[in-house]
C-alpha cells in the first residue's frame, strides 16, 4: 500500500512567476483509491482527486523524490485550539479541554454566573475541522470560499494567544508548545517508521521531526499523512512571534491591522521569499498574519468599538479583492481554489474572519442554545477537546478507508446495497475511523495538558 507513491510532482502554472519556497510545484490531483494495487480489484470508478490545502508548503528535498518538491495545502486546522472567552447562560458545560498549547484562563469582563464555554468559539472550530476533512476528500475548490477554515482557525487561536499573554510571555510560549508536541511527537512516531520500513533514509532534516518550526522531511509514499504539518509549522511561528506582535499591534492596532495584509503582496510583486524551508514558512506566516492579528483585536477590544458600517464595508472590500483575485487568476494558477492562490487566500479569509469576530465582539453572541440540543453540544465538546487527534489522524483516516471499502465488494450484500463508489461514503467511512482514532490515541491530548487522560474529553 502506498499513501503517494504515484504522485508524482510537477512544475504549477504559478511556477512560472517562481513565488515563494515550492509555490510554483504541486503534485496532481491523485484520488483516493489510487495507489493500492493489491486493493484495487474492485473499488469502482476512479474518486474525486484528493487535493492538500496550503499549495505554498515545502517539501523536502529527498533522493528518492527530487523531482517531485510538492507544495499543496490544508491547513486544519484545524486548529487545535478551545476559547474560554464566555460560557453558556443557560444550561453549564463542563469546562473541555483547552486548545493545544493553551492553558485555562478567565475571559476579560463580566463571565455569566455557572460554568462554561464559549460555545460560538467552539462551534467556529468544529465547523472548520469538519470542511478540512471535506476537502481533503472531496477535494471541492470553492470550499475555502464558503469556509476559510484555516484563516478562521488562526483568528481563533490568536484571540486566546493575547488573553494568554496577560501572563509572563516565557511561560505561555512553553505551555503552548508543551500541549502540541506530545500529540506530534506521537503520531509522527507512526509515520516516520512506517516511511523508513519503506525504503526512507533521512538526512539532518529529521530534527524537525522533533520541533516542526520547518517543514518535516518525508518521502512520497508518506506524503498523504505529513504534508498536513504545514499548519503545526505556521502555528508554532505565531506563537513564537506573538509577545512581539502583540506589543507592536498594542502601539497602533489598526494601522498595524491594516498593514499586516501588505507582506504577502510584496511576495507576490516585489520579492520572493526563498525556495526552502524558510521561504515557505515566511509565506504562509505572511498569508495568515491578518487572521491572527483579527483575533488579537478582538480579544483587546480593538473590534467592539469600530462601527458597524465601517466593518461590513470594510469586510466586504476585502473580500471582493479576494475573490476578484482567484477568478482573475485562473489562468495562472489553474484553479480559483484559494488554497492555491495565497494572495487571494490572505484578502478573502481577512474579510472573513473580521465579519466573524466583530459579530461576535460587537453584539456579544455565545451559542448559549446549543446547550438545549445535548448530542450536538456533546459533539462539539468533542471536538474542540480532541482537535490536535481529529487534524493529525484524519488523513490517515481516509487513506485507510479505501481499502476497508474494498474489502466491502467481496461482500455480495454490500456491493449490492451499499454506494461503495460514492465519494460520500467514503467521506463517511472516514469519519467512523476518526471517531474511532480518538478515544484510542485523544488521551495523549490529555497527557500534554497535564491532567488525567480520558477515552473522550
Amino acid at each position: 500500500m502506498s499513501w503517494g507513491s504515484e504522485q508524482q510532482g510537477q512544475q504549477g502554472h504559478q511556477g512560472q512567476q517562481g513565488y515563494g519556497y515550492g509555490y510554483g510545484q504541486q503534485v496532481p490531483p491523485q484520488p483516493y483509491g489510487q495507489g493500492y494495487p493489491q486493493y484495487d480489484q474492485g473499488y469502482g470508478p476512479p474518486a474525486q482527486p484528493v487535493q492538500y490545502e496550503q499549495p505554498w508548503q515545502y517539501v523536502a528535498e529527498e533522493p528518492q523524490a527530487a523531482a517531485s518538491n510538492t507544495i499543496r495545502m490544508d491547513p486544519v486546522q484545524a486548529e487545535p485550539r478551545t476559547e474560554p472567552a464566555t460560557e453558556p447562560r443557560s444550561v453549564p458545560e463542563p469546562e473541555p479541554e483547552p486548545e493545544p498549547g493553551s492553558e485555562p484562563e478567565p475571559d476579560a469582563g463580566p463571565r455569566p454566573k455557572g460554568g462554561g464555554r464559549d460555545r460560538y468559539f467552539d462551534a467556529l472550530r468544529a465547523i472548520a475541522l469538519v470542511r478540512v476533512v471535506a476537502y481533503h476528500t472531496f477535494g471541492w475548490a470553492w470550499a475555502g470560499l464558503v469556509f476559510p477554515s484555516m484563516g478562521v482557525m488562526f483568528a481563533l487561536a490568536g484571540s486566546l494567544m493575547a488573553k494568554s499573554l496577560e501572563r509572563p510571555a516565557l511561560k505561555v510560549v512553553k505551555s503552548r508548545m508543551r500541549r502540541l508536541l506530545p500529540p506530534f511527537w506521537f503520531w509522527g512516531f507512526f509515520v516516520v517508521v512506517a516511511m523508513l520500513i519503506h525504503d526512507w533514509m533521512p538526512g539532518w532534516q529529521i530534527v524537525f521531526w522533533i520541533v516542526p518550526v520547518g517543514d518535516p522531511p518525508g518521502n512520497q509514499w508518506g506524503i498523504q499523512a505529513w504534508e498536513i504539518l504545514w499548519y503545526l509549522r505556521t502555528y508554532l511561528w505565531f506563537v513564537l512571534m506573538s509577545p512581539l506582535l502583540l506589543k507592536v499591534f498594542r502601539k497602533a492596532p489598526l494601522p498595524v491591522l491594516l498593514l499586516s495584509l501588505a507582506p504577502i503582496l510584496v511576495f507576490q510583486y516585489a520579492w520572493q521569499p526563498p525556495y526552502n524551508r524558510f521561504g515557505s514558512g515566511l509565506t504562509d506566516f505572511a498569508t495568515f498574519l491578518f487572521c491572527w492579528l483579527v483575533g488579537f483585536a478582538h480579544r483587546e477590544g480593538v473590534l467592539q468599538r469600530l462601527k458597524p458600517a465601517l466593518v461590513i464595508m470594510a469586510s466586504l472590500a476585502l473580500l471582493a479583492y479576494g475573490g476578484w483575485y482567484a477568478f482573475a487568476h485562473q489562468a495562472e494558477f489553474g484553479t480559483y481554489d484559494l488554497d492555491e492562490v495565497p494572495v487571494a487566500q490572505t484578502f478573502w479569509s481577512a474579510g472573513f474572519v473580521t465579519l466573524l469576530m466583530y459579530f461576535k465582539a460587537y453584539y456579544d453572541v455565545d451559542f448559549a442554545w446549543l446547550a438545549r440540543f445535548k448530542r450536538l453540544d456533546r459533539t462539539v465538546t468533542i471536538f474542540n477537546g480532541r482537535a490536535v487527534t481529529i487534524y493529525l489522524w484524519h488523513e490517515i483516516a481516509l487513506v485507510l478507508a479505501v481499502p476497508l471499502i474494498d474489502q466491502f465488494w467481496n461482500v455480495p450484500a454490500f456491493e449490492k446495497w451499499l454506494p461503495l463508489e460514492s465519494q460520500w461514503f467514503l467521506f463517511g467511512i472516514g469519519w467512523v475511523l476518526i471517531w474511532v482514532a480518538i478515544p484510542l490515541v485523544g488521551w495523549v491530548e490529555d497527557v500534554a495538558a497535564k491532567k488525567k487522560p480520558k477515552l473522550l474529553p
